[in-house]
């Protein structure tokens, strides 16, 4: 039985679709009983589950032997996912995929990227069979900026750096694979899209895609920063992600193509026009 945290999540949501489609058994855990419910009225097992309340870990975990682990980024995600491995060992589960991030460093600069590492040196140390995902940038995080893309500009502090951007369907269907396959442990898995470009390439692509012209505003570090925080980012997540951008991708920190997508699964992974394509109506309103 798999255990499935972030199962209301874009990853896990789409996890959970793959995994009952292939007939596998699988467990969604949920933070919130009204999320559970809606999961069961879908037809799905599911289970509440909290990372900040250890005590609900062992409940979820009961009759698992693998653990699917993803949390989004917050100050306490390295406290969050090193208590849920410990949790998982104690439970006995024997094995854990966890989604980290291709430019995850103890000493890098963006604070989720230092986590990531933190959490994966503890994940390899536990004594439980482990499988780590470091996927690129995500194409949904251009949701983020529906609003001004839908208005013809895309802000961002990028410079002229490139990304090997990732459609998270993708990385849904390597871990389905990973999860229900033998033979993964110990691997790390560096997940790209097809192809890497700049954001000019992007903002054309999405104006091919969309039908209409979208512009990209190269912002100055100040002033991406407060826009970050303007539309509702924390100081944390607003300087994490000025970081990311106009230091890792602006300085052309990110990784090439790795092609293990189609290598894991057997099928390419999505490129950016099938994002645009299919979220289409999303960016365009």
């Amino acid at each position: 039985m798999i255990l499935v945290s972030g199962a209301t999540g874009g990853i896990g949501k789409e996890l959970c679709r793959q995994l009952r489609e292939a007939d596998a058994p699988f467990r969604a855990m949920c933070r919130k009983q009204e999320q559970v419910s809606e999961l069961e009225k879908a037809g799905f097992d599911a289970v509440l589950g909290d990372f900040d309340r250890p005590e609900t870990l062992p409940p979820a975990m009961q009759g698992c032997d693998t653990m699917f682990l993803i949390t989004p980024p917050t100050p306490d995600q390295v406290h969050q996912e090193t208590a849920a491995i410990d949790a998982a060992k104690a439970a006995g589960i024997a094995r854990i995929v966890k989604v980290s991030a291709s430019d995850c460093n103890v000493r890098s600069p963006v604070p989720w990227a230092k986590s990531h590492a933190l959490i994966d040196h503890h994940l390899r140390a536990s004594g439980v069979a482990w499988t780590i995902l470091k996927p690129t940038a995500y194409m949904q995080n251009f949701l983020w900026f529906k609003d001004p893309i839908a208005k013809g500009v895309f802000p961002l502090a990028a410079g002229k750096g490139s990304v090997s951007w990732i459609d998270t369907r993708d990385i849904a269907r390597v871990a389905a694979a990973v999860l229900t396959q033998d033979g993964h442990a110990g691997a790390t898995y560096f997940l790209t899209g097809p192809e890497t470009f700049d954001t000019r390439t992007a903002t054309a692509r999405l104006s091919k895609g969309l039908g209409r012209k979208v512009r990209y505003l190269d912002l100055p570090t100040p002033m991406f920063r407060v826009l970050m925080r303007a539309v509702g980012n924390s100081p944390w997540m607003a300087k994490g992600l000025t970081v990311q951008f106009a230091d890792v991708v602006a300085g052309h920190h990110d990784i090439d193509p790795t092609f293990e997508v189609e290598r894991l699964t057997g099928a390419p992974p999505h490129s950016f026009d099938d994002f645009v394509r299919d979220h289409r109506q999303a960016l365009s309103s």
